[in-house]
């Protein structure tokens, strides 16, 4: 299948101030457009072009590096823009999800320093994710355009570390980039739906 951008499922402005528009036109329309550009070229070279998304980011990992960075990345960056919302964040979680938070990761609070400091401590460009691995959430990170499909687990939340994600907003600040898009930023009913499609 054909590699696709898609829409934001808001207007440019709507993650202010935490994200401003002019970030989300660079990231989505510039960068994002990239992946699914190249992606595309090079899926169709490598005859994986009839491939789902997923298939083509777990066949290319490891062997083919061009694919896998652009599939990767588009895989991750699909995501990730409905991972966010306006209003979004903080500490109110759907109730099946903080009770796997809460058993799992040591309750919300704990969630939230591990997350940030993941994110934080990911040298270089990468991700932050929870993800649901043998049947549990966990924390981890990855440089570049990799992500936990290709380390068995399934990604039900990220967040872009690479420094086009923030450098505009916060410059080199990091963590507090991590700390807007975890208290301000989070969609929680779409980690939900896929804590949901994980979990079956």
């Amino acid at each position: 299948m054909a590699f696709e951008l898609p829409e934001l499922p808001y207007d440019y402005e709507a993650l202010q101030p935490y994200m401003s528009k002019e970030t989300l036109e660079y990231h989505h329309d510039k960068h994002h457009k990239a992946y699914v550009d190249n992606g595309n070229k090079l899926a169709a070279e490598a005859g994986m072009d009839g491939l789902s998304l997923e298939e083509i980011v777990k066949q290319s990992y490891g062997k083919n590096q061009g694919l896998f960075n652009n599939a990767g990345q588009h895989y991750n960056h699909i995501h990730f823009w409905k991972w966010m919302k306006k209003g979004g964040g903080g500490k109110s979680l759907p109730g099946a999800l903080q009770k796997a938070v809460d058993s799992d990761l040591g309750g919300y609070d704990k969630f939230r320093a591990d997350f940030i400091n993941a994110g934080t401590t990911q040298f270089g460009s990468g991700w932050a994710w929870l993800s649901v691995k043998n049947g549990k959430l966990e924390i981890t990170k990855t440089p570049n355009g990799e992500n936990p499909l290709v380390h068995g687990g399934s990604p039900i939340l990220g967040v872009d570390v690479w420094e086009h994600s923030y450098y505009i907003d916060y410059r080199n600040a990091r963590p507090k980039y991590l700390e807007a898009f975890v208290d301000s930023l989070i969609n929680w009913d779409y980690v939900l739906e896929m804590y949901e499609a994980a979990a079956k």
